[in-house]
């Protein structure tokens, strides 16, 4: 299924996220969890499967205050552990792209140029979210283009490319080529709360998820 070969990959990226603040997080069937808080804007858990339970999910993380957890297929119900819905969000897929247009665009691969990036990113609001050791991560690659970036992260189990963190109003176009370029063959997948930006540069919608968080 679409949806959750996107959730493997989705919580191989914020695996990867965490290792490299020194966070491994822990796999099992049916979820991804790390015991201790995660960065800003990354969970605490990523379910897996429609059959993740929310007794599994809680009882793989710190689930106090600021923990958030993300409901792959908006299946648990948190409420009564004093959690609420953050936001909700549309994961997407794409067929494997054909070549495009790459100029202009590359692979961030210097510690100064990450920075510069996370910048442009985040607004200059989170230094330090992208740590230099994601730029040893073999399966990730972050784009810089001249019209934004993104990052792209390859699941070799679920064999897809997942697309999160795009900036910059025209840089689908040159995201999409350069996965072609760089994970030629491979699908595409990835969630956003509104997915018409992706859906027109060839996404289609692939099931509904929800971010729950403790306040």
């Amino acid at each position: 299924m679409i949806d959750q070969a996107a959730a493997l990959n989705n919580a191989e990226w914020c695996d990867a996220l965490c290792r490299a603040h020194g966070l491994p997080g822990v796999f099992s069937e049916t979820v991804w969890t790390n015991p201790v808080r995660t960065p800003i804007f990354y969970p605490d858990a990523v379910t897996l499967s429609p059959e993740a339970t929310a007794a599994e999910v809680l009882a793989g993380i710190d689930a106090g205050p600021g923990a958030s957890v993300k409901d792959s297929f908006a299946a648990l119900d948190l409420a009564a552990a004093g959690f609420g819905v953050l936001f909700e969000a549309t994961w997407i897929h794409r067929a494997a792209p054909g070549p495009g247009d790459v100029r202009g665009w590359g692979v961030v691969r210097e510690k100064d140029e990450l920075a510069a990036w996370a910048e442009a990113c985040f607004d200059g609001e989170q230094p330090g979210l992208f740590p230099g050791g994601l730029l040893g991560e073999e399966d990730v690659a972050i784009l810089r283009g001249e019209e934004g970036g993104a990052v792209l992260n390859l699941s070799r189990r679920a064999s897809v490319v997942g697309v999160s963190n795009v900036w910059g109003e025209a840089a689908w176009p040159g995201v999409v080529a350069m996965a072609a370029a760089l994970f030629p063959g491979l699908p595409l997948v990835g969630y956003e709360p509104d997915p018409a930006p992706a859906v027109a540069h060839g996404f289609v919608p692939a099931g509904p998820l929800r971010v729950w968080l403790k306040r």
